[in-house]
């Protein structure tokens, strides 16, 4: 479906307010901070919202003018940057620009995953396990990288001609590869099977592992070699949370095309929760450990607990310059042992911002974090919150705390 040209008028119109935002000399002053940041020598402790679930609240869908799926799509990417630049305002850097996620994936390894359906709403998905004896393992296949360029040249042509003259067009520039592994076992298999797994059949278990390792290598290769690879070198969005911004990239023989060791890495193993430190190793950085040395730097960890795992995450993860530390993370023990070498990529519990909402509360966590980790490159990042009680002033109010304590911390 067409855009009619008041639709066109109220797309360039929301675009055109993206563009003013980003002209504003508060992201200049921020993408400097980041760069220190990131090659760690930090100004201050960083802070970044990602409201993640609660946009529902924040920007909900009845709020949505266009009716047609792609350009209600654009609609809500413009208004969720206008939203971030003038509500949240935290250390997020706004560009003059517009991400296109481009059709491109991996296909064919015979097995396609799927996930069990919530029946609430926002409620819990469940893995679907499509590998459910050892003996479906056979059904694997080789993969190769799908490109749709037709889909991508339309799309592409549709925004450029919508307010291409205002935004630049870009691609966004994930791998869009999977590194973790571990996730993608247990969609195949099912997670409380591959821990059965990991003490029933642990040859097979690192039969499918080795197979997984070995094909998504190859996709590495084939996305490389495809030319779709872009540089993350701004605002783009690092592992689990963060910005790529660093001096440190791309690679000092860089020559316009760009490569794995030119951008950024993320592996995680949030699945793994509730297994010992040495199965999380078998079983999971042994084997992304050899994807994340192809890239520049990496980034590791989401949601899980790393608590007794961070001298394997430091010991074996290559070019580390992240690590997630998630609201079951001991940050006495991640302090003691991220010291200033890594990004302290610290997840305060999203419930803050839920019931019981007290911001002194907040802000006593906040200040009491930031003084355990001092000495440590620290970035606070609000994420998980599928809810905010439909109170989007929590949100604003959460940033104003965490940059206030940010500030003091800073002296």
């Amino acid at each position: 479906m067409g855009l009619t040209t008041s639709d066109k008028q109220y797309l360039r119109g929301l675009a055109q307010r993206v563009a003013e935002i980003a002209a504003d000399p508060y992201y200049a002053e921020r993408r400097e901070m980041w760069y220190d940041f990131n090659d760690l020598n930090p100004k201050r402790p960083m802070v970044l919202i990602f409201p993640e679930g609660a946009w529902s609240e924040l920007l909900p869908d009845s709020t949505m003018k266009l009716e047609d799926p792609f350009w209600r799509s654009v609609e809500w990417w413009l208004r969720y940057t206008i939203y971030r630049g003038e509500r949240l305002r935290d250390d997020n850097v706004i560009d003059p620009v517009f991400e296109l996620s481009p059709s491109r994936g991996a296909a064919g390894w015979g097995l396609e995953t799927r996930m069990k359906p919530t029946t609430t709403e926002r409620g819990a998905r469940a893995y679907d396990p499509v590998m459910k004896t050892p003996e479906d393992f056979a059904k694997m296949q080789r993969p190769h990288l799908v490109v749709n360029h037709e889909v991508n040249k339309r799309n592409y042509s549709r925004l450029y001609d919508a307010f291409g003259d205002t935004l630049h067009i870009r691609w966004k520039r994930s791998p869009g590869i999977n590194t973790s592994l571990v996730n993608f076992v247990c969609y195949l298999r099912g997670l409380e099977q591959v821990m059965v797994d990991m003490v029933d059949r642990p040859d097979w278990l690192h039969e499918v592992f080795s197979f997984l390792l070995e094909n998504t290598r190859v996709l590495l290769d084939e996305l490389e070699a495809s030319g779709q690879l872009e540089l993350m070198d701004g605002a783009d969005y690092a592992g689990s949370g963060g910005t790529c911004y660093t001096r440190q990239l791309p690679a000092s023989d860089y020559a316009g095309k760009a490569r794995l060791k030119d951008t950024w890495g993320f592996a995680e193993s949030q699945e793994y929760a509730l297994v010992s430190p040495r199965m999380y190793y078998e079983f999971g950085i042994k084997y992304q450990a050899p994807l994340l040395e192809r890239f520049g730097l990496n980034c590791y960890g989401c949601c899980e607990s790393l608590t007794d795992k961070l001298d394997l995450v430091i010991q074996h993860i290559p070019k580390l310059r992240r690590i997630s530390i998630s609201p079951w993370t001991d940050v006495r023990v991640a302090a003691e042992k991220l010291q200033n070498k890594y990004v302290f990529s610290w997840k305060p519990n999203p419930v803050c911002v839920s019931n019981p909402y007290d911001p002194q509360t907040i802000r006593a966590s906040i200040r009491e974090t930031l003084e355990i980790t001092r000495g440590c490159v620290v970035e606070m990042i609000l994420k998980d919150t599928h809810t905010c009680n439909n109170v989007p002033g929590r949100m604003e109010e959460w940033v104003r705390i965490a940059l206030e304590e940010a500030e003091r911390a800073a002296g």
